[in-house]
């Protein structure tokens, strides 16, 4: 370590160290400084804010920071300042042992712009450590008749500086039978000797004491001493010589611990004690002691410890021979250590992004990672690789930096998370690999709307239903996540039957589940058309809609219709005329009826369900026919009471009836006589009543038929009139024919004349309706004359007291 009064050397020599930093030469992307050694911690080392081209308050701004793979931080950036500093003392022998040049390499990431800066620092030596011999004490033992000039090799000693710094010289105390002389080495060490001035005399002096100095250079001077006892011994004239100069051996990195790499061989052909040769490393460091041991009798060299070719690929050895009066020889074993690819490369992730957009554009960088390989050559070539199927790239930057960047565009709903397994091999054999796995998310975008499972849904509902009944659930899938994923429904606003559709049906916004509002009527409502809309959460949000189509289904809720015969809407009921004449199938009738349903609810059959008769009328089943199931016989009663059932075939079934009264007569006439003789109430008003009717019936039938001689007499009048003008030449020729009436078109007009008679006992409720009669010009076509029109008249007759019956008669003339 460095005294205090080194401190002025120290500082003129970092003032010439920042000069020297200000004037070195760089080139891009790479920086060099150096610094004394020994400094104290946060020392200047050099402006790296100005040499990468910012101000210091940028640095922590634009993330600037130092990388290194692991190793103890040597320096710090002082981010006011804007300065490399010395993070703590630095040892140049520490570091660089005596190698004569020592430079840190570092790295400055600039994280904005995700670029690297290669800094080398130089270390430059101080004279902090003196010279060492290692021993405090040698023996030597010279023979007493050694000849003047005889040379006797002194202990080295090792100065851990280099350069002016490292060892310069030798001393030797005063001494007349001894001198000393440096010999200059093929290597560059100086290797003192003591020199044998004069002829030694045991007799005279047995031993002599002398006192070695090595000292260095620098500003102050240091040195060190060791002390040289010479024992003057008898004759010993051979010093042991090895049988080479240098032994060279390549020894593998992975050899095994206690393995023999060589053996040293010295012989002295001096015979008993002088002839036996030892041997000894001379000059070793701690590291060369600790890795290898020689045996002092065979010579042999064995490993102590495992050997690391990263550590240091070569060893330099010094060894001694001695025999035993003390001559010695030396010699050197240069052990090269090969390299064995026993080192995997090394994956450090300086920068990292863990989630990324998926509309990022294709040349994201994702991370910044370095690779290093501690062998060798080959062994330490890597080469970086990831899967083929991913969307990713890799690309080399400086040095042995890579950038992983996106090399297609990213869909999240495709792979929402990658794991990206980076690969670096070396080109060793066999080679070796790593991995380093990065996980990456890829954040949603909404860019996906909701999806229907369906292009169109129908859903079935019953009428009738209960409100608030569930009808249909709709759902429909957004491959998005988190909000964008999360779907609301609606209905369209739209109008029916003059009512918005809201108040029809309603939808979950959250479940789409579909509600009824109200209890549908299928005669009313038989379909609706809806349309659903699905929205995301999203920012814009996005939406898709689908038709929905509801049915309502017919339930049996209407019984059946009967049309005819209708009921008056004063009580009375019609009468229905059948002759005596009918043959088997004759129409009396037929029962009109609908139903309100659809489907089978409205499919109808008609029975006979009661009959005053059994067996003289049948029903059709499905056209309601009422027919003559036999001849009329002179025992079946004037009136016919009906009772005709009209049933629907829904589940359950509905039905209506309706009773039918038939009276059996030949002719008006007929029916007239016989209602006077059929048994009514015994009322004395319901018989007046009655005669009233007749009578009022039989006026006016022989008003209009005075009414009917009357106008065709005038008729016959005209056209007697019209005769005699043409007889005297009037100008009548051209007048069509078709303004003139004769007896055919009066008999005609006879046959289309009709009146409705509706005759009701007991009730009070008698009526007669005349239809206007026909007076136009024109003659009734032969066809119209031939056609035939009923005479109805309803009576509503009582024959016994609570036992009403209906009679329809009729009437058609003759």
């Amino acid at each position: 370590m460095a005294a205090s009064p080194y401190r002025p050397y120290c500082s003129r020599l970092v003032g010439i160290c920042l000069l020297l930093g200000a004037l070195w030469e760089t080139r891009a992307e790479q920086i060099r400084y150096s610094v004394p050694e020994e400094l104290e911690k946060g020392s200047f080392v050099g402006n790296i804010a100005k040499d990468l081209g910012l101000e210091p308050r940028e640095l922590a701004e634009r993330g600037v920071r130092i990388v290194s793979r692991g190793r103890t931080q040597l320096f710090a950036l002082n981010l006011r300042s804007g300065s490399l500093v010395t993070a703590g003392r630095i040892d140049r022998e520490e570091l660089c042992d005596r190698s004569p040049k020592c430079v840190v390499s570092l790295e400055i990431l600039l994280e904005d712009k995700v670029k690297i800066f290669g800094v080398e620092v130089e270390i430059i030596d101080v004279n902090d450590n003196a010279p060492n011999f290692g021993t405090e004490q040698r023996e030597i033992k010279v023979s007493e008749n050694e000849n003047p000039g005889t040379r006797f090799p002194l202990p080295e000693a090792f100065d851990l500086d280099v350069g002016v710094n490292s060892l310069q010289g030798y001393q030797l105390n005063s001494n007349v039978y001894f001198s000393l002389d440096v010999q200059n080495g093929a290597d560059g060490i100086k290797y003192p000797e003591l020199v044998l001035e004069r002829a030694l005399d045991r007799e005279e002096e047995a031993a002599h004491h002398l006192v070695l100095t090595a000292f260095d250079g620098g500003d102050l001077v240091h040195s060190g001493t060791t002390r040289i006892h010479v024992t003057v011994v008898d004759a010993n004239d051979n010093a042991p010589v090895f049988t080479r100069p240098e032994y060279h051996v390549n020894v593998p990195e992975n050899v095994p611990v206690g393995s023999r790499i060589l053996t040293v061989k010295a012989t002295d052909p001096d015979e008993g004690a002088n002839g036996e040769v030892t041997y000894s490393f001379r000059k070793v460091g701690d590291k060369i002691s600790q890795l290898f041991q020689l045996n002092s009798v065979t010579g042999d060299i064995t490993i102590l410890e495992d050997l690391d070719y990263e550590d240091s690929g070569f060893y330099h050895i010094d060894v001694e021979a001695h025999d035993g009066p003390g001559l010695r020889a030396r010699s050197k074993v240069l052990v090269t250590v090969l390299d064995v690819n026993d080192n995997a490369p090394e994956v450090m992730v300086t920068s990292l992004t863990s989630s990324i957009q998926e509309t990022s554009s294709p040349g994201t960088v994702i991370a910044l990672f370095n690779v290093h390989d501690s062998d060798s050559g080959e062994n330490g070539l890597v080469t970086c690789s990831i899967p083929n199927n991913l969307p990713f790239t890799l690309e080399k930057t400086y040095g042995n930096y890579y950038r992983l960047l996106t090399h297609s565009a990213l869909d999240r709903e495709e792979v929402s998370e990658y794991n990206i397994t980076v690969t670096a091999t070396d080109q060793g054999t066999p080679p070796l690999s790593t991995e380093a796995h990065i996980s990456l998310k890829v954040a949603d975008i909404n860019d996906n709307p909701p999806a229907f499972s369906h292009a169109s849904y129908s859903a079935y509902l019953p009428e009738n239903n209960a409100r608030g009944a569930s009808i249909l659930t709709i759902t429909a899938q957004d491959p998005d996540s988190i909000e964008n994923a999360r779907v609301t429904y609606s209905l369209a606003e739209d109008m029916l039957q003059g009512e918005p559709l809201s108040s029809y049906v309603s939808i979950n916004s959250d479940t789409g589940v579909l509600y009824s509002l109200r209890s549908f009527d299928y005669e009313q409502v038989r379909d609706m058309k809806l349309v659903v809309t699905a929205s995301d959460s999203g920012d814009p949000p996005l939406s898709s809609n689908v038709s929905l189509s509801l049915f309502v289904l017919d339930q049996n809720d209407n019984a059946p219709e009967i049309l005819y015969p209708s009921h008056p809407s004063d009580g009375s009921t019609g009468v229905e005329l059948a002759p005596r004449s009918a043959e088997p199938g004759y129409l009396v009738t037929k029962v009109v009826a609908v139903d309100r349903d659809s489907g089978q609810n409205a499919w109808l059959s008609y029975r006979l369900l009661k009959a005053s008769e059994p067996g003289l009328f049948t029903v059709g089943l499905h056209t309601g026919e009422v027919r003559t199931a036999r001849a009329m016989l002179d025992r079946d009663a004037l009136k016919q009471s009906l009772v005709v059932a009209v049933q629907d075939h829904g589940q359950p079934p509905l039905s209506a009836t309706v009773t039918l009264t038939v009276a059996v007569a030949d002719s008006i006439p007929d029916v007239l006589a016989d209602l006077g003789s059929l048994e009514i109430s015994s009322t004395p008003e319901a018989s007046d009543l009655t005669l009233y009717l007749v009578v009022a019936v039989a006026s006016v039938s022989c008003l209009f038929l005075a009414f009917v001689i009357v106008l065709l007499a005038l008729r016959l009048r005209r056209w007697h009139m019209s005769r005699l003008l043409q007889a005297s030449g009037g100008g009548l020729v051209g007048m069509p024919t078709s303004h003139f009436v004769g007896v055919d078109g009066v008999r005609a007009f006879l046959q289309t004349y009709s009146h409705e008679v509706s005759l009701t006992a007991d009730s009070r409720k008698s009526h007669l309706i005349f239809p206007q009669p026909n007076y136009a010009d024109t003659l009734i076509s032969q066809e119209s004359c031939g056609k035939s029109e009923p005479l109805l008249i309803t009576q509503d007759l009582l024959e016994t007291k609570g036992d009403p019956n209906l009679h329809q008669v009729s009437l058609l003339p003759h």
